[in-house]
């Protein structure tokens, strides 16, 4: 392994940017002075300090935009509370917020479209990817700096069909690793999880339905793994645990010096960094209609293509297309405006990562499009 990293104790500076977080932060956040990209942004600032909640899984990204925010439009605030993508939901179609945060789009089939278009004075809802975060396969595993692992090793791993990391399907892909004969065990989120659903939703995509769980609850084999409540919880349970594995955001598993492990998703081994999640945001589909951004997500997870890091989590902000009224609407564009160009340095630090050029286009179109 190697050596842990020294656990960061990250601070943000408020630069005139308050903001309320309900229970806390779930990643660190980066120290940061400012961010250089605001000096030559042009942005029409709005009156309205701005209220916002939901989705726990961007909190860390909200801190970063509403410190630059804070910058770019002196005196101007956001408070976000990281509640819960249901909440965020729910307090944007009541009105009680300005905008929401959500781990999923607004859902036709829950009737939330049709009461976010209510909210919106009969205006469409539109939902905004603004933040990405990767999530990392990470293990402790003596002497092994290097693991590979394909789609189908990990859904045996956690339906409980490879026991030992010396497995010969493990050995197949990994044929110059010293794999050790101890035993695999895989931790598992066992509170209601964003993080859960779109690891299996990655893994049903990637193994072509073989795994068959769903949700935010993990559904993985009968008795197989160890549950732990957060992100920062199983992943100090594979610092402790020699032959340990779980899914997490990256930055839990850089901040404990964790190994992660490459994803062979068919044209070899991809490492997690900026550029190859980058790609894999690039090349994302979008299923949603004119600026309303829905990101068709198998067109990422079984993204196949050579440099791509497919297993990533997105967020949306919901957004009124029209109904605001005009201070609340200038607000709303500019925070948005800031936050599609945050530094992107201080966003990896927190464990996302910036979106690519061509994708932030079609973000800033559609924030552009808010009237």
């Amino acid at each position: 392994m190697k050596i842990k990293r020294h656990r960061a104790a990250y601070a943000i500076l408020a630069a005139g940017a308050l903001v309320l977080a309900g229970c806390g932060t779930d990643q660190n956040t980066p120290q940061g002075g400012g961010n250089p990209a605001l000096d030559n942004l042009q942005v029409e600032c709005g009156t309205k300090d701005l209220s916002a909640e939901g989705s726990s899984a961007q909190k860390n990204a909200m801190d970063l935009f509403a410190r630059d925010y804070g910058q770019k439009c002196e005196g101007q605030t956001v408070n976000y509370t990281k509640s819960g993508s249901g909440k965020g939901v729910a307090g944007f179609t009541a009105g009680q917020i300005d905008f929401g945060g959500s781990d999923s789009p607004l859902s036709v089939e829950d009737g939330e479209v049709a009461k976010a278009a209510e909210r919106c004075g009969g205006n469409p809802a539109w939902n905004i990817p603004m933040v990405f975060g990767p999530v990392a396969m990470a293990y402790n595993l003596p002497g092994v700096d290097n693991l590979v692992l394909n789609p189908d090793l990990i859904r045996k791993i956690y339906m409980g069909e490879i026991k030992t990391w010396d497995d010969p399907a493990i050995k197949a892909l990994n044929p110059d690793a010293n794999l050790p004969s101890i035993p695999v065990v895989p931790y598992y989120r066992s509170d209601e999880s964003g993080t859960t659903s779109n690891f299996q939703k990655y893994l049903s995509t990637a193994t072509n339905g073989a795994f068959s769980g769903e949700g935010k609850i993990f559904q993985g084999g009968p008795g197989i793994g160890q549950g732990r409540d957060g992100s920062d919880q199983v992943a100090q349970s594979v610092e402790a645990t020699e032959g340990g594995i779980t899914y997490v955001e990256w930055s839990f598993a850089r901040n404990l010096g964790l190994g992660v492990a490459k994803l062979d998703s068919g044209s070899g081994p991809v490492e997690l960094n900026t550029k190859t999640v980058g790609k894999a945001i690039d090349e994302a589909q979008i299923s949603g209609e004119g600026h309303d951004l829905r990101v068709n997500l198998e067109s990422i997870y079984g993204n196949q293509d050579a440099g791509v890091y497919p297993l990533v989590l997105n967020t949306y902000e919901l957004v009124c297309s029209k109904g605001y009224d005009p201070e609340t609407a200038k607000s709303v564009k500019a925070f948005l405006k800031v936050a599609a160009n945050a530094d992107p340095a201080q966003l990896e630090e927190a464990g996302y990562v910036a979106l690519p050029e061509n994708f932030k286009k079609r973000v800033l179109d559609a924030v552009n499009a808010i009237s």
